[in-house]
């Protein structure tokens, strides 16, 4: 079918790509800076280095694949135009839930925080909810409004037919479905950063009603790394039986999650990873996560999980 080049696009749209790379970077920078502004601290104890560890290693790999999508738009690579399509999606969904959680938890934080002063410099109610109301704007752009655009560039034929015409060889995203896709790399994520728990200390794990830690939460650990991988390998070769591991996989960690903080409080898990206990305390003070709360929250988050899971299997059909 005829379509009108966007080349210009494509180099327009890397451009900006490349420096939310950037700033992604400069998030890393700020995570260290703020790391040994806690460290020189004398008033509260900093959280350990570990604590933080997957934090940066996950804005470190986002960084980099960013620039390097970058230009990849720029060069108008058909790889490119579909890990971009995906990483927008990610993060427009994302976004909802954090938009979500943010609305569920902030309240909370800043009353507790205006309770917590004494009643000559206690925060009005006008100015938390006028700073609530700047905080949405700003995240509903940052979450929202700019991976939608994102989206409705990437999405559209010109732009595939675009790629196509000035890159024409098979790439390796074309391998499978770009739902499919997606999955397969939020697998093969996850096993990297399962991998790296037991170097940074934080291999706790929920396990049915009580937490794994040491060597057994680290060869838990190992365990789930290798599972994951295979199954993101059985994924991309659309092979249905990584359909079904997935699945039975993501229902028995979720029963076994759920069943774990319905029992014990999140404030264990932390104690367990070394956070030190003032930071424990502050987060105790909102309440969000005391008793069988966190159970019900992630009983919420995993709804979308699993519909995005079962969505999925039709392009599963004929490999059954």
């Amino acid at each position: 079918m005829p379509y009108q080049d966007r080349s210009t696009g494509l180099v327009v749209f890397g451009i900006l790509t490349i420096l939310l790379g950037c700033l992604t970077a400069l998030l890393v920078l700020l995570m260290l800076v703020g790391q040994m502004a806690a460290a020189s601290s004398t008033n509260t104890p900093p959280a350990p280095f570990s604590a933080i560890l997957l934090a940066i290693l996950t804005y470190g790999i986002l960084a980099v694949a960013l620039i390097w999508l970058g230009i990849g738009s720029i060069k108008a690579r058909r790889w490119a135009r579909a890990l971009l399509l995906i990483f927008s999606w990610c993060w427009l969904l994302i976004g909802v839930m954090a938009l979500v959680s943010t609305a569920f938890v902030m309240p909370k934080i800043l009353a507790g925080a205006s309770r917590g002063q004494d009643a000559n410099h206690a925060v009005p109610a006008a100015a938390i909810a006028g700073a609530m109301v700047f905080m949405f704007l700003i995240l509903g752009v940052i979450l929202i409004v700019v991976p939608a655009i994102w989206i409705f560039f990437y999405q559209s034929r010109h732009v595939k037919a675009t790629c196509e015409t000035r890159d024409p060889v098979t790439r390796w995203t074309d391998a499978c479905p770009l739902p499919v896709l997606a999955g397969c790399l939020w697998m093969a994520f996850s096993a990297a950063m399962l991998l790296v728990m037991p170097v940074t200390g934080l291999a706790v794990i929920p396990f049915f009603g009580m937490f794994l830690t040491g060597l057994p939460g680290a060869l838990l650990s190992l365990a789930l790394a290798a599972l994951w991988a295979y199954a993101a390998w059985l994924l991309y070769k659309l092979d249905v039986r990584g359909w079904w591991l997935i699945l039975i996989a993501f229902v028995v960690f979720t029963m076994s999650a759920v069943m774990t903080y319905a029992r014990h409080d999140i404030a264990e898990m932390y104690q367990l990873m070394g956070y030190p206990q003032a930071q424990i305390d502050q987060i105790q003070k909102t309440g969000l996560f005391t008793g069988n709360r966190m159970a019900w929250m992630m009983s919420f988050f995993m709804v979308p999980i699993l519909g995005y899971i079962l969505f999925i299997k039709k392009y599963f059909q004929r490999k059954s």
